[in-house]
């Protein structure tokens, strides 16, 4: 079968590149059709796949365009890395908030930042669906955009397109574990269940042996041998020792989801987002990442050889599971599908991250046991605010918007939910439909 891979977002810094090099290494007969509503990051986005394809795989077919519908049809694959606004935008969902003590290392999954990014991505995201739907109802459908379980859940319930949420960070923190335990990353079987960007390794085995409680004996010690200002991963570990079982996705992520335990961004004696998991570093090294793609895709030079390599980053397994749903290879992974009975403790449709099984051509979440309580009420409070501000950003209520705001927890009252709320809107109001 010949794959139409259809990539919307395509003027993302990175993973054009990661996916297309994936693509040159597999014996995968394929199409490429990138979009982004950006014109000039789409031309970055095509001239870099043109030299790739070029040089490795000619009989690879490309096309681009600004319009998702001139490419959607025939489609077998859509993959979506949509970030509407881009930087500049995202940048807003961080800074506004630090005015009212509120600091944020990523601010794309939840917090203010996240609540802000979730009501303009909804929206687009709706639309893309239902052009899906219209225009490619049998093909494979993957979000890669953030917040991930809202937009996920937004697209279910206003179109019913069975879209499927993946992200690396539990296969990256797998391998991260593996070498913390002194196991062999192919040898080592895991259960993480959860909200994307807070997925807990609830299960990790090796060669037959329980590696849990190991895996907690190691937080004891670390907490204990190292201060906890020099440690790495420090709040990660103290999660691990309290509640048995390992949070993912680290620090950077797992703090955002715990603003009552780190008001105004103390952390250890620093402050989050800036001088630890600088927000700034994140944003300028994303636009140094897009110059420097500028400069490759505009210079008439080759590109060099470590442009084809295989790195890690968020594309890495979609090719990997398009080739297992196509070809009935049983294999797990884990993705961001909705609850319909596999975690009998969390909501019912909430999106929740856990294992899959590649199964009859389609991922298929895998039934699991009932999570401890304690770790049940780390995320069923989430699944709620997720409900909430999915509502928000689909009916455009400003009310729900500050509900939204009061149930993540990072704001000190209802005053300021309102303000922040406000000067969210204002500053993002060319990506809300609704405001006008």
């Amino acid at each position: 079968m010949r794959e139409k891979i259809v990539l919307i977002g395509a003027g993302s810094a990175s993973f054009t590149q990661g996916l297309v090099a994936d693509l040159l290494q597999r014996d995968m007969e394929a199409d490429v059709a990138l979009v982004d509503v950006d014109p000039a990051a789409l031309e970055v986005a095509e001239r870099l796949t043109s030299k790739m394809i070029s040089a490795r795989r000619p009989e690879i077919g490309l096309t681009a365009s600004v319009d998702r519908r001139d490419v959607l049809p025939g489609a077998t694959a859509v993959i979506c890395t949509v970030g509407v606004g881009g930087r500049r935008a995202w940048e807003q969902d961080v800074l506004i908030p630090r005015k009212h003590g509120i600091f944020q290392p990523v601010g794309d999954t939840v917090g203010p930042g996240g609540t802000s990014r979730a009501m303009r991505m909804i929206p687009a995201m709706v639309g893309v669906a239902e052009d899906v739907v219209d225009l490619a109802p049998d093909a494979l459908f993957f979000n890669y955009g953030n917040p991930m379980s809202p937009v996920c859940r937004a697209i279910r319930k206003a179109t019913g397109a069975e879209v499927v949420g993946l992200c690396h960070g539990v296969f990256g923190v797998a391998q991260y574990l593996a070498e913390v335990l002194g196991a062999e990353r192919d040898d080592l079987d895991y259960t993480a269940i959860g909200i994307n960007h807070l997925t807990w390794f609830v299960e990790a085995r090796a060669d037959g042996r329980d590696l849990m409680p190991r895996l907690v004996e190691i937080a004891e010690e670390k907490l204990k041998g190292v201060p906890l200002d020099e440690l790495r991963d420090p709040f990660t570990w103290e999660l691990t020792r309290l509640f048995g079982a390992f949070p993912a996705v680290l620090d950077r992520h797992v703090t955002e989801f715990f603003p009552r335990n780190l008001g105004e961004g103390t952390y250890y004696g620093k402050t989050l987002g800036t001088d630890v998991y600088s927000f700034e570093g994140t944003i300028s090294g994303g636009d140094r990442t897009y110059a420097r793609m500028t400069e490759q895709a505009h210079s008439p030079d080759p590109l060099g050889d470590d442009h084809f390599a295989r790195f890690s980053g968020e594309h890495e397994r979609v090719l990997e599971i398009i080739h297992c749903l196509r070809n009935s290879v049983t294999r797990v992974f884990h993705a961001n599908l909705p609850n319909t009975g596999q975690v009998a403790n969390l909501p019912a449709d909430a999106v929740i991250e856990s294992p899959a099984v590649a199964d009859g051509g389609q991922l298929r979440a895998l039934a699991q046991k009932p999570l401890p309580v304690g770790i049940a009420g780390t995320l069923a409070t989430r699944f709620l605010w997720v409900e909430t501000v999915v509502e928000a950003a689909l009916e455009g209520s400003r009310d729900k918007f500050i509900q939204a705001l009061l149930l993540d927890g990072a704001v000190d009252s209802v005053g300021t939910a309102t303000a922040l709320a406000d000067e969210l809107i204002e500053a993002q109001s060319a990506y809300l439909p609704w405001v006008g």
